[in-house]
């Protein structure tokens, strides 16, 4: 049963949504306030629902703190149309954002699509000859660690980061729409305006070391996509 951590101030809403995980089958933990949401994180927890707007430590400042020692995944529930809480939460490690109001079979949707991804990284098996490690210049993908490091040394990468490097180091050289990787690492259709994946591309390239090779990690396509680059 995948344990998930409930943050918001607002009681109704909490007891809500409380009941609703707990009805599709998970075991839910509930705080009111972002220092409170601190001190309950401990390494069982599997993903976070994070507002943002709360008193003694908003949502974003628990983020940012919480980054410093979890990868678990993290969906802000932000105010709609707040576009630079987004940007902000997505910017400081958050994997996806939900703007209030949403609809509840969304919410689901979004949370097990997370869990899924999580799941497939722990499934997969590194046999002894390391064939399922992706490597790119001198960096290496380990999937079934969810772990990336480059010359030997360990990047800190969030879970949904890792996701989506990983899936266009295995199409390296290709173009991945921006639809497909959406879908693929997020678990969600593109819709207009919807500025995710941009956001943890950019992460991305502030993250990764400079090549040996010289080369940029990614290249843009305009109305297309990414495509990690193959090398020389």
């Amino acid at each position: 049963m995948s344990k998930i951590l409930l943050v918001d101030d607002d009681l109704e809403l909490i007891q809500l949504l409380k009941e609703l995980l707990e009805l599709e089958g998970f075991d839910v933990i509930i705080a009111y306030d972002g220092e409170q949401a601190l001190a309950l994180i401990d390494n069982t927890i599997d993903l976070i629902l994070l507002d943002i707007m709360m008193p003694k430590k908003n949502g974003l400042d628990t983020l940012k703190e919480l980054r410093r020692y979890y990868k678990v995944p993290v969906i802000m529930l932000t105010a709609k149309g707040n576009e630079l809480d987004r940007v902000l939460g997505l910017e400081l490690g958050a994997d996806d954002y939900l703007p209030k109001p949403f609809n509840d079979r969304e919410l689901i949707a979004r949370v097990r699509a997370i869990l899924r991804r999580s799941e497939w990284g722990e499934s997969v098996i590194i046999d002894s000859n390391n064939t399922s490690v992706i490597v790119v210049d001198k960096l290496q993908l380990h999937p079934g660690h969810q772990e990336a490091s480059f010359a030997g040394i360990i990047l800190e990468l969030t879970g949904t980061e890792f996701a989506l490097l990983y899936l266009l180091a295995k199409n390296r050289g290709q173009v991945v729409s921006k639809e497909q990787l959406s879908q693929d690492v997020l678990g969600k259709r593109l819709t207009p305006f919807d500025r995710a994946i941009d956001m943890h591309i950019s992460n991305l390239r502030r993250k990764l070391p400079k090549r040996i090779d010289g080369l940029p990690w990614f290249k843009t396509l305009r109305g297309r996509g990414y495509l990690l680059v193959s090398g020389l």
